[in-house]
């Protein structure tokens, strides 16, 4: 059978995204038959493209790691999943297509009051949140933090479970409207980067004590400040680069500054285990259905159009989530 997909056959700018037919067969082994009803764009997704991230098995590739959507069809040997279930997952990756073949342990199921494109546009961001405030870092009541891109899909989510935990939560984000949108999402102090220094800024809310812990997704533009923003034996936790990866550095850097710590995670390496899944989807689930945490789509694009998805969302364009609809 022939379903619509987007593909990547050569490494490069949005133009490399093609959207073309491709075959999907039954389900084999272990594995389940979905049709996606709404797809989550994420930075990730660009890291493939331009081959900054290496293709699992090579080209051509089915970018995207998340999506939401109805089971077909169950292969042999699947338990606990049938034809009907709503299910979200947020990997593996090949989720620019309107049918996919996925792994039944990577799905959950999606609770009947988040609709598809919510779950959608949650499961990674959200995700992402619950590791790294609950796990890599686990921020407690009376803890101060600063959260950088606070008004992207990650940050907004963040901002609002941060605010639940109890912790005063700082952000940075590069417009005016930007930092207004963090502030209804949970932040209690937005920084606009292009126009305030944000290092002297946090000293200044923090009193000199510095912080407990920075999340950075940015990268090179924000390494070195977020470092100065630290208490000593504060956390650096660098969890993407979309401004470019940080150069080499001398590792001694860290004991100059107050013996810092600092780590690279990454999503997949948290939910590797399926116990662990269930955990963090579940935990996000709750918070969600219980009004704690709003997911707000601010993007729809068909998946026709994820050209044009991806050249907004490298050019800072988006706010907060953004859905792809096959």
């Amino acid at each position: 059978m022939m379903v619509k997909a987007v593909r990547i056959h050569q490494h490069g700018g949005p133009e490399v995204l093609t959207y073309e037919d491709i075959s999907l067969g039954a389900p084999g082994l272990g594995e389940v038959r979905i049709r996606n009803e709404a797809i989550g764009l994420n930075f990730l997704d660009v890291y493939f493209r331009t081959g900054h991230y290496p293709a699992p098995n090579g080209l051509p590739l089915i970018p995207g790691n998340e999506g939401a959507g109805v089971v077909l069809a169950v292969g042999s040997d699947v338990k606990g999943l049938k034809e009907g279930d709503r299910v979200a997952y947020a990997n593996p990756i090949g989720a620019y297509a309107e049918e996919r073949l996925i792994p039944a342990d990577r799905l959950v199921k999606v609770p009947s009051s988040i609709p598809s494109e919510q779950a959608a546009a949650m499961m990674l961001k959200g995700m992402t949140a619950q590791y790294l405030l609950r796990q890599t870092f686990s921020v407690k009541k009376g803890d101060t933090i600063l959260f950088h891109a606070a008004a992207g899909g990650v940050g907004l989510i963040a901002g609002q479970w941060a605010k639940h935990i109890g912790a005063t939560v700082i952000g940075t984000a590069g417009s005016d409207d930007k930092v207004k949108l963090a502030l209804d999402h949970g932040y209690d102090h937005v920084i606009n980067y292009n126009t305030d220094n944000f290092v002297e800024r946090v000293k200044e809310l923090t009193g000199g004590q510095g912080l407990d812990v920075v999340y950075d997704s940015v990268g090179k533009d924000t390494f070195d400040g977020s470092l100065d923003c630290l208490r000593p034996r504060g956390m650096i936790v660098c969890f993407g680069q979309s401004s470019g990866p940080v150069p080499p550095f001398d590792l001694g850097i860290l004991s100059r500054k107050g013996s810092l710590y600092l780590t690279r995670p990454t999503l997949f390496t948290y939910i590797a285990a399926r116990d662990a899944l269930e955990t963090a989807a579940n935990e996000l689930f709750d918070l969600v259905a219980k009004g704690v945490i709003k997911i707000e789509i601010g993007q729809t694009y068909a998946l026709k159009d994820v050209a044009a998805a991806h050249r907004d969302l490298e050019a800072r364009k988006t706010t907060g989530t953004t859905v792809l609809i096959p």
